[in-house]
């Protein structure tokens, strides 16, 4: 690609140009496929009627039917209670090796206090609505700088006296500007925002706050006009008179030609906090501000230490490969229209059935007469007025309308999911069993459940990632900078938390109190419920589950008993066992001697029959020696039989 400040015509091409140019061709997109099913969207979810949504040419009744607004109102509460309804939506975590959290909950702590002073909750509540009725929620993320103020006092005439006053100091914060769709380009190819070529938010603002900008040198000193009326950039299209006092404003977040933004005399280079060493592409990351279409404000190159574009989106169902999303009044549109044809009709025919009417002789009415029908109108007639006048009456609306009705508003709220718990019994299940709508109401909830981590995925977490980002970079002195990952800490819904209710009551039903999961599904129960003082019944109930001082020492004392009882037995039972090893001993080394008495009396009687003499001392002596071999013989097999291994 040539780098030339030429276009194809010749003339010299502009950043502004270039970036204009681009915009007219992303909002001819914008409004050839978009515009008009967005303004009917609009209109249903108000309740403001047009000519365009006429379903037929004999239509006179103009009543919108508000199934479709309760649709969107009841599935929007149901994604910001989920959000916001325990108040901390986000939660934050270090890396493993950090075992330190001081620093995580002092940042996480500061953001929410920012945020709340800065009303991001009021921010993403619109998107959600945005998101709801158009199919995608749009914001962008915007920087001012403030002064602080919070109130003071310093004493004064050496300390005899305090001044009150307020200490002021100076901030950046972060807050989140929702972004309507009409206001919103981006390139027609893209499915999300950082995949973009670029993307612009195109709207009309006051003339004050440019100037503002120019006085503290944010935007360059240039005159500027009003912008001339256009009705497709105004917030609302359904005014009969728009403002006025406007300028258009176009800012454009993306990639554009690198010689373009350098050739420009109001280009402002950038000091990068950390050195890049990758070449230099033909397309460069940058923010440029254009009023009217063709004044340059400011063109630099992306100031974030991060390179993130600040906008983020979410689309409220994702439609496969597109940017703009399928929202609650898309789901619900062809209902929403059989529903107010049906209503329509019932009202046009109820206007020929209630209402009296005539039919006259117009021969035989007097000269000038004027044939109206009222209380106490007398009419004059030229002969009989039997024959002159008859009522004429088209008959009875079908009462099978009223059923028809209710049948589309059903319709209504199967097509978008959005059950109350006011419809309950008869919108999901008709007449059927608390178990039957338990089973309906489970798929309810995965509908909410699937919107909600979209939005959280897409929108939210990216919103807070941004946010801190920010704030580390312009606000290092209160929030320190690291690499923290974010994560959602969202609950149920409304409806899916009254179902669970539910579910544990019945399971709670099922046990006795001495179960020592009963505790345990209280504190669920409890916990699940929308109460000021939640968190004060919880802890009283955590507190209540565990033992006072008193029975600690009390059970300490018992388990000590236990164990020194158990001791007792054992030793008693050692014992036993020892007394009855040594009596088996004693019996077997009985046993064991008998043989050797046996032979010593048998000894004792051959010489107890032996004579006196020398030959039968001689005899005596021999006998002796062979008994004394043989006991010793005994005696040495008794040892051996004791020393062997029983």
């Amino acid at each position: 690609m040539l780098e030339s400040n030429e276009d194809q015509f010749g003339t010299e091409e502009t950043l502004e140009s270039w970036i204009m140019a681009k915009c007219r061709d992303w909002r001819d997109h914008y409004e050839t496929n978009y515009e008009q099913k967005f303004d009917e969207y609009y209109r249903l979810w108000r309740g403001i009627y047009s000519s365009e949504d006429r379903n037929r040419e004999s239509e006179r009744s103009q009543i919108i039917s508000p199934a479709l607004q309760q649709a969107v109102e009841s599935s929007v509460a149901e994604i910001e209670e989920a959000t916001f309804g325990r108040g901390r939506f986000f939660d934050m975590k270090d890396d493993i090796s950090d075992q330190e959290n001081q620093d995580i909950v002092y940042l996480r702590e500061k953001l929410l206090e920012d945020f709340k002073a800065n009303k991001i909750r009021k921010g993403v509540a619109e998107c959600l609505v945005n998101s709801a009725v158009f199919g995608t929620g749009i914001a962008e993320i915007v920087l001012e700088e403030v002064k602080e103020m919070k109130p003071a006092t310093q004493p004064i005439m050496d300390g005899q006296l305090q001044a009150v006053g307020v200490n002021i100091s100076d901030r950046t914060v972060v807050k989140l500007r929702p972004v309507l769709p009409q206001n919103f380009l981006i390139d027609p190819v893209a499915v999300d925002v950082d995949s973009a070529l670029g993307v612009a938010i195109d709207e009309f603002v006051s003339p004050h706050a440019i100037e503002q900008l120019q006085e503290q040198g944010v935007y360059k000193n240039v005159p500027f006009n009003f912008a001339y009326p256009d009705t497709d950039l105004d917030p609302d299209h359904e005014l009969t008179t728009q403002p006025t006092d406007k300028t258009r404003l176009t800012k454009y977040y993306g990639l554009v030609p690198r010689y373009l933004l350098e050739n420009d005399e109001e280009y402002e280079e950038v000091e990068e906090l950390v050195d890049s060493e990758e070449e230099e592409g033909f397309y460069v990351e940058a923010i440029v501000v254009i009023a009217n279409g063709g004044t340059l404000l400011k063109a630099e190159k992306n100031p974030y230490m991060m390179q993130d574009r600040p906008v983020v989106a979410f689309p409220w169902d994702i439609v496969p490969s597109r940017f703009w999303g399928r929202g609650v009044c898309e789901k619900g549109y062809n209902s929403q229209k059989a529903l107010d044809a049906e209503l329509r009709a019932r009202i046009d025919a109820l206007a020929l059935t209630v209402h009296p009417m005539m039919a006259m002789d117009a021969t035989r009415l007097p000269r000038g007469a004027r044939p109206e029908v009222r209380p106490g109108k007398i009419i004059l007639t030229n002969g009989n007025p039997a024959e002159v006048l008859q009522p004429f009456n088209f008959g009875q609306v079908s009462q099978i309308t009223f059923a028809q009705a209710g049948e589309l508003q059903r319709m209504v709220q199967t097509a978008t999911g959005a059950i109350d718990s006011v419809g309950v019994g008869g919108s999901i299940n008709g007449e059927a069993t608390a178990a039957g709508i338990s089973m309906s109401l489970g798929a309810v909830i995965k509908r909410h459940k699937r919107t909600l981590i979209n939005f959280q995925e897409s929108f939210l977490i990216p919103f807070v990632t941004k946010a801190a980002h920010r704030y580390m970079q312009f606000e290092p002195e209160l929030y320190p900078v690291s690499d923290y990952k974010f994560e959602v800490t969202s609950s149920l819904g409304i409806i899916a938390r009254e179902y669970e209710v539910t579910q544990l009551v019945q399971l709670l039903q099922t046990m006795s109190p001495e179960s020592p999961l009963y505790p345990a599904l209280i504190q669920s129960i409890i916990d699940n419920m929308n109460l000021s003082n939640r968190e004060q019944l919880i802890q009283t109930l955590q507190e209540a589950g565990q033992p006072s001082p008193e029975q600690q020492q009390a059970q300490q004392a018992a388990q000590q008993a236990q164990v020194e009882f158990q001791q007792s037995q054992t030793n008693a039972l050692n014992g036993q066992g020892a007394e009855s090893q040594a009596r088996a001993a004693k019996i077997a080394a009985e046993t064991k001697a008998i043989p050797v008495e046996l032979e010593i009396d048998q000894i004792k009687a051959v010489t107890s029959n032996l004579a006196a003499g020398d030959a039968d001392d001689k005899e005596f002596e021999r006998r002796l020696k062979v008994a004394d071999a043989a006991l010793k013989e005994k005696r040495l097999n008794l040892d051996t039989a004791k020393a062997m291994p029983q």
